[in-house]
């Protein structure tokens, strides 16, 4: 996640990683430059909403693939992530032969839900997609 310099905003830390289950658990760091409005603590949702991409879609690196290209994804925001960092549990739904499917947790340091996401993605490497 560390070679994007947008993921790099986040300041990502892998939490937890269970290759069984098919889920990984991120930790993104609040900033300044993630903040909705000067000064507010509120994250914006765009922001939420990256994790969801991101966290989703590296959770399907567990099947030794790398990061694929995002089909589509959705997130529903739940409540405002104020002053605290986010926890981001990605568990992988589906993996087809073509799209795999994830749904995304994200939750406050207090435990508190805050968004819930589902991304689909293509289980094409993108350099044979784009052929």
């Amino acid at each position: 996640m560390l070679r994007s310099g947008f993921q790099q905003l986040f300041k990502p830390r892998v939490l937890a990683i269970d290759r069984d289950k098919l889920t990984l658990t991120v930790k993104a760091h609040h900033s300044d430059a993630l903040e909705r409005q000067p000064q507010t603590g509120q994250w914006h949702g765009g922001a939420i909403a990256a994790l969801v991409d991101t966290v989703g879609c590296y959770a399907l690196t567990l099947l030794g693939t790398e990061p694929l290209p995002t089909i589509n994804f959705r997130t529903d925001y739940l409540r405002p992530a104020l002053n605290t960092d986010l926890i981001v549990c990605a568990v992988v739904r589906q993996a087809g032969r073509s799209i795999g499917v994830v749904d995304v947790d994200i939750n406050n340091e207090q435990n508190k839900l805050i968004a819930l996401g589902r991304g689909s993605y293509s289980m094409i490497p993108f350099n044979q997609a784009a052929r």
